[in-house]
């Protein structure tokens, strides 16, 4: 397949049609029209679609002093996501050291350069958020935290000579000390998740389900039903109708139109008598004769 589209600080991936007019005693006309292209990523996959955590726990140590541990665990709702969406960020961070902390969250993009048996990289924010200070022995929790994707670069997984890959970063910064952080990888696609996708990890688990179907697109405003006219006809209707003399209580007080439904259960036949005799000991006399059809 061919790579998307792209421009890095050390690369880009470019794609241009090219064309030429010649013409006798005349210089060639030429024309040269770039477009682009894009890799399409379904983030509707299972492996898109199941969810990243992870908890990680530091210690500070200061001279000869050691204080408590400083507790870090996060967790995101999926891999897959396309640009404006927002991530849901479940975290809790739990500073049992002496020192403030700050929890936050940032998207990474890392651009990946191949020429020649090199290779030459580089990061950049894509994104960020701060939590609240963090005093010694606090504890904050993120319950779905939003962090929102800005209009960025689809993935690029395929191409040889260029990669461009996301993550997300969840960590503690530690004055005076190296920061606690939990990296969680993203894949920023192209199809967006369908309504029917889930965001639990229930759906990721059915490696084997067909998601073909999540291509499908349902029509804006629902489709008026049929009327009973369109699908019976006035003939049917009339020769599936009882005379109303026939009919019991129960029938008589049905509509027309339900009344028709209820005729082809009317005249099914019974079900047939077993003809192996359940209770073979009892004695013949006492056995209740079944009425002749």
């Amino acid at each position: 397949p061919l790579a998307t589209s792209f421009e890095g600080r050390h690369g880009s991936v470019r794609y241009w049609v090219k064309a030429e007019l010649h013409r006798p005693w005349f210089l060639p006309v030429k024309l040269k029209k770039e477009f682009t292209v894009f890799e399409h990523i379904d983030i509707n996959t299972p492996s898109l679609l199941s969810p990243q955590a992870g908890t990680k726990e530091k210690t500070l140590c200061c001279w000869l002093c050691t204080s408590g541990p400083v507790s870090l665990s996060a967790k995101i709702e999926r891999k897959g996501y396309t640009p404006g969406e927002s991530i849901q960020i479940f975290a809790e961070i739990e500073n049992c050291s002496s020192r403030m902390v700050v929890p936050k969250a940032t998207i990474y993009q890392t651009q990946a350069f191949y020429a020649k048996g090199k290779m030459k990289e580089v990061k950049q924010l894509v994104a960020n958020l701060r939590g609240e200070s963090l005093s010694s022995g606090k504890t904050e929790t993120w319950n779905g935290k939003q962090l929102k994707i800005p209009p960025v670069s689809p993935s690029i997984l395929d191409c040889s000579i260029i990669r461009v890959e996301y993550s997300l970063m969840v960590y503690v910064d530690i004055p005076g000390a190296m920061d606690l952080f939990l990296n969680l990888p993203l894949v920023i696609g192209t199809i967006p998740l369908h309504p029917f996708g889930s965001r639990t990890s229930s759906v990721s688990s059915q490696g084997s389900m067909n998601m073909n179907w999540l291509g499908l697109t349902l029509p804006e405003r629902p489709e008026a039903p049929p009327s009973y006219a369109e699908v019976v006809t006035e003939e049917q209707r009339q020769s599936s109708l009882a005379p109303m003399g026939a009919c019991d209580d129960f029938e008589r007080a049905l509509p027309g139109p339900l009344f028709a439904y209820i005729q082809e259960f009317r005249f099914l036949p019974p079900p047939l008598y077993s003809e192996i005799d359940p209770n073979p000991d009892q004695p013949t006399d006492d056995r209740p004769s079944c009425p002749s059809r």
